[in-house]
């Protein structure tokens, strides 16, 4: 299959658009495919514009990305899918998982309060509890999940352990059908490093939460709603997109020390799934840069626009279970 017959373009000059997708602005232009275009085309489509971006970032990267198609997903990047990776934060998704399991059998309550101490939290890093300044204080474990899972909180992590404890974590996902991934526990039962994972596993992983596999409806639909606030990640996928296309894409970030990752899910405008992705990325230059100017963060900013471009004029099967993201209305206090 030719590029030009793969994006469903109407010329070369339209395609490199797309695949010359060094500079930014020429990812924001990115043309959609054509009306006739097939997930299979999308597909195709979405490769290159991945390949292109990887080979312009280097280091190594492990990924899977599928389209969805009438009959089950559609492979659109498969690069080390089976190796054992460095998760970092995109763990704290399994962890949710693995909490809201417990809430859905009755274990626990997203109203039930959990106390922070000045003990327990991580100075320094990313989140909101290191910058509170006065201690003890208490939360909820709804609150606790929010910040764990929109600005990637640390010190969220030991809350979530303070009632999953990292073995039970564990179990919760083996029981699922993630073996693979899994946190690291420590000493103290309650506390773990955010572990491994496959980008089978989380690209899988992700797809059965969208089916309602893993959870409850309501916890199902509380998760993900999380994942596609505004202030969940925005530095990678979603950095090129207006508020309401960000709104369409549930997305975790993950980094630390030369590590750049990210997984998630790209919605249609009914909120039926149309693309799940999962990237991990390591060896760039620059690995004391956790901005948005890394070269993998900007690689997978670059993918986040052109896989949309791509997609516009598709939609998600019938089947899907359509999760539509909460209306975005800013306040101005009061």
């Amino acid at each position: 299959m030719s590029r030009r017959t793969a994006l469903g373009f109407g010329s070369v000059a339209a395609a490199t658009t797309v695949l010359g997708i060094a500079d930014p602005a020429a990812a924001q232009e990115a043309p959609s495919v054509s009306a006739q275009a097939t997930p299979e085309q999308a597909a195709a489509a979405i490769g290159l514009v991945y390949k292109a971006a990887t080979k312009t970032a280097g280091g190594t990267w492990n990924s899977k990305v599928s389209v969805e198609g009438a009959t089950g997903p559609i492979s659109a990047v498969d690069e080390g899918v089976d190796d054992t990776v460095e998760a970092y934060s995109v763990n704290k998704i399994p962890v949710a998982i693995a909490v809201l399991d417990k809430v859905d059998r009755g274990l626990l309550a997203l109203d039930q309060r959990i106390e922070v101490t000045s003990a327990i939290v991580i100075p320094g890093g990313d989140g909101i509890f290191s910058l509170d300044g006065a201690y003890p204080s208490s939360v909820t474990l709804g609150h606790a999940l929010t910040a764990l899972l929109t600005v990637s909180d640390d010190t969220a992590v030991r809350l979530c352990g303070l009632v999953a404890p990292a073995l039970e974590i564990n179990q919760i996902l083996v029981a699922k059908g993630f073996p693979r991934t899994q946190v690291q526990p420590v000493a103290n039962p309650n506390r773990f490093f955010l572990g491994t994972t496959t980008p089978t596993e989380m690209h899988n992983l992700l797809r059965a939460l969208v089916r309602g596999d893993l959870l409850s409806p309501a916890s199902t639909a509380y998760l993900l709603g999380l994942l596609r606030s505004p202030i969940a990640f925005t530095d990678g996928v979603r950095r090129e997109m207006s508020s309401d296309e960000r709104a369409r894409i549930a997305t975790k970030a993950g980094w630390y020390e030369d590590g750049r990752n990210e997984a998630g899910i790209i919605f249609d405008t009914a909120g039926a799934p149309l693309l799940t992705y999962a990237f991990f990325a390591r060896g760039q230059a620059h690995p004391e840069d956790f901005g948005a100017t890394h070269p993998a963060v900007q690689a997978r900013a670059l993918m986040g626009r052109a896989f949309l471009s791509i997609l516009a004029r598709l939609s998600g099967t019938a089947e899907a279970a359509r999760l539509t993201a909460r209306t975005y209305r800013p306040s101005n206090g009061g």
